[in-house]
């Protein structure tokens, strides 16, 4: 595990998947700690705890945002290369670990009450879901979104 990923497994003890690798990953990427937790606080659960795109994912994904998103005129060309890299870090995910959705991954629904306090039972916040943020922190590293 590298030190990046294990400081994101770290993290998600006390946030979620989401705040988990953009806070470990946004402040080398020009976002400070405390406004990435905020901005992603509510994407963990697969995006508010409907269960739809796992909300490590969605952390890569403003990560690489951070670095690709087209905010002036005749950036086109790195928007399209951010675009790209969603589109791979995505099914470099899925190759991983099967999918990227909240709910299949987890095999629970957590938009439920019931879903939530099986998945807790289960244990997949404290055994899968540090997985997947290491995993999507080493994508990223290995995608070469990190320096």
């Amino acid at each position: 595990m590298s030190e990046r990923s294990e400081k994101a497994v770290s993290c998600f003890k006390n946030f979620n998947c989401a705040q988990s690798v953009i806070a470990t990953c946004g402040p080398e990427l020009g976002l400070d700690r405390e406004s990435a937790l905020r901005v992603a606080g509510m994407f963990g659960g697969g995006m508010g705890h409907l269960g739809n795109v796992c909300g490590a994912v969605t952390g890569a994904f403003m990560a690489i945002g951070l670095k690709y998103s087209k905010v002036q005129d005749g950036e086109n060309e790195k928007r399209d290369r951010g675009y790209a890299l969603v589109q791979q870090f995505a099914e470099e995910f899925a190759a991983r670990n099967g999918l990227i959705v909240c709910k299949e991954l987890l095999g629970y629904d957590l938009s439920t009450p019931e879903g939530s306090a099986q998945a807790r039972e289960k244990g997949l916040f404290v055994d899968l879901c540090p997985r997947l943020v290491q995993s999507a922190v080493e994508i990223l590293e290995h995608m070469e979104v990190l320096e």
